[in-house]
């Protein structure tokens, strides 16, 4: 009889705890997560009858509120990307794509131009939930710095690698193949926005994704290169030629993104949905169901 008292608390002690756990993470989302096309109850004034309609959109097509985007504004209060910001042309200043992560709760600490040594890195890192690449022409990653960050990949934190066109992915493939075997190739023009991706339709975005929360339209970038097939990733995001500029990878608990248009991070910022896609993005990379959902 002890034994089984013992065993009958041990399994109300795991379902505490799995239901504390779950509903944290249910506390870091809005209830409209994985959504793209958001309705919300309505009742009629007069006849009292209930049904449901689209929230109202902005002026691309998109929810408009950040109470549709993936998480809660806050949610992650405290949180610190570190970024590697190797390519920094053109007014390219991150300030944008900060802001936004802001709503959030994230903190944003940046190298700029050139990697840190390995050491300061890893100490960036041991102070982070997620790291962002952002590649130059060449390489300036070393073995040292790809341990480091593979570690904390190994660990189970995010890890987001943007490229751009051709030759803008040097680092982000030499971290890229070491991380999962991927790889970005090519100049493709894009300027484009693009819809969701159906069976008729070669562009667009994945439905009910996380990261897709909230969005039906998204600005593809200018031009940008193409992810190649890889059975470690899931396509995100095929551009207006049909070729696959983000893609995802999620295996053993550990997730990273694999993009190639970091243009989309400072040119035309306001064209449609690159806001939310950059919060929701960062949501998904704190993989809260790892760390709290289980």
């Amino acid at each position: 009889m002890k034994n089984l008292t013992k065993t009958i608390s041990l399994i109300l002690a795991f379902v505490v705890i799995s239901s504390v756990s779950f509903a944290q993470v249910s506390v870091r989302y809005n209830k409209c997560a994985s959504k793209n096309a958001i309705y919300e109850e309505v009742e009629d004034s007069e006849t009292g009858e209930k049904a449901y309609q689209p929230v109202e959109a902005d002026g691309h097509g998109n929810a408009q509120g950040s109470q549709y985007d993936l998480a809660v504004d806050g949610a992650f209060e405290g949180q610190t990307i570190t970024v590697l910001h190797l390519y920094t042309g053109e007014g390219f200043d991150f300030s944008l794509p900060q802001a936004a992560l802001k709503e959030k709760g994230f903190s944003v600490y940046r190298f700029m131009n050139a990697p840190p040594s390995a050491k300061e890195l890893e100490e960036a890192l041991d102070k982070s939930c997620q790291f962002w690449l952002i590649s130059s022409s060449y390489q300036m990653l070393t073995e040292e710095h790809v341990k480091v960050i593979k570690e904390f990949f190994e660990e189970g934190h995010g890890v987001y690698i943007w490229g751009d066109n051709s030759p803008y992915y040097a680092d982000a493939n030499y971290l890229a193949n070491a991380l999962f075997g991927g790889e970005m190739l090519g100049n493709y023009m894009g300027n484009e926005v693009v819809g969701l991706k159906d069976k008729k339709t070669k562009s667009g975005l994945i439905k009910s994704h996380l990261i897709t929360t909230g969005l039906q339209f998204v600005y593809e970038g200018i031009t940008i290169a193409s992810i190649q097939d890889n059975q470690s990733l899931k396509p995100l995001i095929y551009n207006s030629e049909g070729n696959v500029v983000a893609a995802t990878y999620e295996s053993n608990g550990k997730r990273a993104i694999l993009d190639g248009g970091f243009t989309r991070l400072y040119v035309s910022w306001d064209e449609a949905g690159t806001g939310r896609y950059v919060k929701n993005a960062a949501t998904w990379l704190v993989n809260v169901e790892r760390f709290e959902g289980n």
